[in-house]
This record gives C-alpha cells, structure tokens and sequence, in this order.
C-alpha cells in the first residue's frame, strides 16, 4: 500500500559488500561501539544489541533460543520486563516515519510496534531511558557512562566524538543540559547510521538471488511463493515484487507496506510479563478505539531467524503463525487479546492444507539473510528515511 513512499524518492543507492569487524565510517564505528555496550545501561548488564543480535536476525538472542517460553526480552533490571516482542532492527532503516494516508484511510510507518519514533535516531533514544529495557535515570547518566575513563571503549569514544560530532567528553559538563542533550543526540545518531550499515542491510538471501537470475527456487519453495503471492493473501501487506529498473538494476522488495492490522492475536499469558494488561498497540498510543490492537506490520526478512512471533511472541514457531493466519476465524484459537477491528478479510479462512502451510514455509526461509556473502550486482537498495 505504501508503493508510493517509494516512488516519492527519487534516489537509490548502491548495496556495499558485508561490514567486517568494525563498521566502515568513522560514525559507524562509533555506533557499533556504542550499539555493543553495556555499560551504557543501568546494572551495566544490556547493550542494544542484547535485544537486536545480528546472529540471531537483529532480535533478542535468549527468545531466538527459548521462544515457547522466552516471548519477551529482560531488560537491565530483571525484575521488569514490557509486554512485547523484541521487533528486528534489520532492514528497520527503511520504515518511513508515521504518517496517515488520507487517499487510503490508513496509519503507516513508525519505529518501534506502535510507530512512536519517527526515525531510527528517534529510537535509538528510547531504549536508554526505558525502565524496563536499558533503565538508565536520565540522559546524562548515559553521557556520563560514554565519558567514564573506565568504560572499555573511552578512549575511542573521546575520539571518534571529537572527529565525528566536534564534542569533547572530557570537558563536557554533565551539568549542563544543553551539553548533555547534544551529547544524546549525537549518541543516538551514531546508533542510527550503523543502524543503516550494510551490517544490516544485506538483500543477499536467497530469494534475492532468484529475483536477479541467479538462484533456483526448488519445486516446494516455488509453491510457497506462488501460495504467498495467492491463495494465502501475504502479499496484501508484504509486498513480494522487486522493481525492475528502466537500466535494468533491480530495487529489492522490503516486504511490509508498513500500515496497521490487528490480526486477531491471542493474548500472552508468559509469566515474565508483569501484571500483563491488555495491549491496545496504535489505538493506545493514540487515544483512538478505530486503532485498538493494531500493531506495525513487520518486514518479513529474516523472519524464519527471529521467532517468538506477533507483538507479544505467542507464537513459538514459523508453523504455528502461518497456522494461525490460515485458520484464526475457526473457532480453535483463544480469543483474540483485542477483540475489535480484527481483519479477517486478509487472514483467518485461507483455507490453505498442510502441505500448502509447509510449502509456505519453505518459502519464507528463503528470506534469511546469508545465501551468499554479497548483494547481487544489478541490485539497488531503497532509499532510506532520513534520520534528521
């Protein structure tokens, strides 16, 4: 649905080859460092990338392992935890900022489940101060862990701030706000732009492999695709098809039209969620019962890599949430957590058989990032959001 923020950008750019160990810019150098750290939290125990490894798909490594019982992250505090799934920050660069369609009557785009943040630098800032995430008290509990001469990373991080962004951490008065908040900002920037690197950004499955001619999907694999672009109605809001280029480069599908549903998910009933109330996602953010239990739709990337699955992590497996799309309106699923606005024009009697659930599958694992170390040659990325 959103083909148009798209075609709105006028500019591309190329895929580079995988990051190495460090990031390639001295700002994303800087960001990886402060992506990984842990001391940047509040019992110097979580670093963003506890939620959002990259060998586990940019999501949180300890669900990828135990999603049937591990459906939510803990945050520094252990004895907090929120009551959602950690979303991938893969491919997260290129989710527009939140915005409403009025041709089309819709709410699309947004960081984080509810799009609350604009931009990857607008959530890069949330996770410090969040209780039940990183936990930090305030912004310049933050800047005064970067500037620690004890943190591992402080003589790089003088460094690359004073090269980078012209600030200088060892004369920078926690005091003063002004100082501070730049000092956060920057930080939060640094997040994004690695956040933007080819780290993250890879178009290097084997599904992009098949789109530039250069990889054969099997038998059950081409199924699956024709099941997802058909009878199984995923294409509606994951959109499949690449551009083809007047030159003959092709821009790579993102798989999500980036809009609001609410599917119909039965609530979480994970002990880890404190007291668990009802999650009214988009409509409780914005005060509006049309929006109730909507939730962003995800990019479907790398899906098979980040289980649990849904905005609370019900569901365990790739199987069971393609069960559930298939056969949600039969009656055998609990009751949805919200039980209004749910769609069920687009899920729920796909009337889809198990082998065709399989085949489905088979397709969706073509997705994972890694068939090949690098981005097809004919392929041009998307334009990003811009940060700012």
């Amino acid at each position: 649905m959103k083909k148009k923020w798209l075609a709105l950008l006028g500019c591309v750019l190329f895929v580079g080859t995988a990051a190495g160990a460090l990031a390639g810019t001295a700002e994303e150098n800087l960001g990886q460092r402060l992506y990984f750290d842990q001391n940047l939290s509040l019992n110097q125990n979580q670093s963003c990338a506890s939620c959002h490894l990259p060998a586990a798909g940019f999501a949180d490594p300890m669900n990828v392992q135990d999603p049937w019982n591990s459906v939510v992250s803990l945050g520094s505090d252990i004895t907090l935890n929120g009551g959602r799934n950690s979303p991938t920050s893969g491919y997260a660069a290129f989710i527009p900022p939140f915005a409403f369609d009025d041709a089309e009557g819709l709410y699309f785009g947004g960081q984080f489940w509810d799009g609350r943040a604009d931009t990857l630098k607008d959530q890069a800032k949330g996770p410090f101060l969040n209780p039940v995430e990183m936990a930090m008290p305030d912004e310049a509990a933050v800047i005064a862990a970067i500037a620690d001469p004890a943190n591992k990373n402080y003589k790089q991080y003088v460094k690359l701030f004073a090269s980078v962004y012209g600030i200088d951490l060892t004369t920078l008065d926690l005091n003063d706000p002004v100082q501070v908040l730049n000092a956060y900002d920057k930080t939060a920037q640094a997040i994004a732009v690695f956040e933007q690197s080819n780290r993250f950004v890879k178009f290097n499955s084997k599904f992009d492999y098949y789109l530039a001619g250069q990889a054969k999907l099997t038998a059950q694999e081409l199924n699956g695709l024709a099941l997802y672009e058909g009878k199984a109605l995923c294409s509606a809001c994951h959109p499949s098809a690449a551009t083809i280029n007047p030159d003959g480069t092709i821009m790579p599908p993102l798989f999500s039209d980036f809009t609001y549903d609410n599917l119909g998910i039965p609530k979480s009933m994970n002990p880890l969620i404190a007291e668990n109330p009802v999650d009214y996602g988009l409509g409780g953010r914005l005060g509006d019962p049309a929006e109730n239990g909507k939730f962003r739709v995800s990019s479907l990337r790398n899906i098979a890599l980040t289980p649990p699955y849904g905005h609370n992590g019900y569901f365990a497996t790739l199987e069971e949430i393609v069960r559930f799309y298939n056969t949600a309106g039969d009656g055998t699923w609990p009751a949805p957590e919200v039980a209004e606005n749910v769609n069920r024009d687009e899920l729920g009697h796909l009337g889809l058989t198990p082998q065709e659930e399989a085949d489905l599958v088979a397709f969706l694992m073509t997705l994972s990032d890694g068939y090949k170390d690098k981005t097809p040659k004919n392929f041009v990325l998307p334009p990003m959001t811009p940060l700012n």
